[in-house]
């Protein structure tokens, strides 16, 4: 691990936010449990207050903090699809991180497929990581972009070059059954509508 992603884990805990390249995009990050450094995000990122955040993880026990609660049939499906670029949305019931799902009892989760990120997050806990962008603009692919976007209104940039990519493919698990919610760059074939405790799986 490098000093400055030392540094970078050290302001992470501190509730400061910045940008880090992600699996997918660049994401502007903070610690999913700073309700300061989530709702910085919103006001940087100008982010319409009703929508959820996408939650980072770099171990499947990370979920487990949220007072999420699976069966073993989702719990096997996910550890075959993580790490990778699917971000999952699970059923979560607590009020105490309304400030993440905005009301809507499901926190999506991803564990990113980019070993040197999933190192930050073991270090930091989970974090929130939309794309870097304004809202309605198009996510920044280079660490420029995303200044122009944000300046010194951020604590830290982190520059990887330039990141093609789609978003991450989101998925809804409900009743024991899986749904398409948006095709990003994980390729799920003939996903939708199955169940979970089919042999498939």
């Amino acid at each position: 691990m490098t000093e400055k992603d030392k540094k970078i884990i050290q302001k992470i805990k501190n509730n400061k936010v910045g940008v880090l390249a992600t699996d997918t995009l660049y994401g502007l990050v903070g610690s999913a449990f700073s309700t300061k450094a989530v709702k910085n995000i919103y006001d940087l990122k100008k982010r319409n207050p009703k929508k959820p955040l996408i939650v980072l993880i770099s171990e499947f026990d990370d979920i487990f903090d949220f007072e999420i609660r699976i069966d073993n049939n989702v719990k096997r499906f996910l550890k075959k699809v993580w790490p990778g670029k699917i971000s999952v949305i699970l059923t979560c019931k607590s009020k105490e991180f309304n400030y993440i799902h905005k009301g809507k009892k499901s926190i999506a989760f991803r564990m990113p497929d980019k070993k040197d990120l999933r190192q930050i997050i073991k270090k930091t806990g989970p974090i929130v990581a939309p794309s870097a962008n304004l809202e309605g603009q198009l996510p920044a692919k280079k660490i420029s972009e995303a200044k122009k976007y944000f300046g010194l209104k951020v604590d830290f940039y982190k520059n990887e070059g330039k990141l093609e990519s789609k978003p991450s493919t989101v998925i809804k698990i409900k009743d024991n059954k899986i749904k398409v919610l948006r095709k990003g760059e994980a390729s799920i074939e003939n996903i939708s509508n199955i169940k979970l405790d089919e042999k498939i799986l």
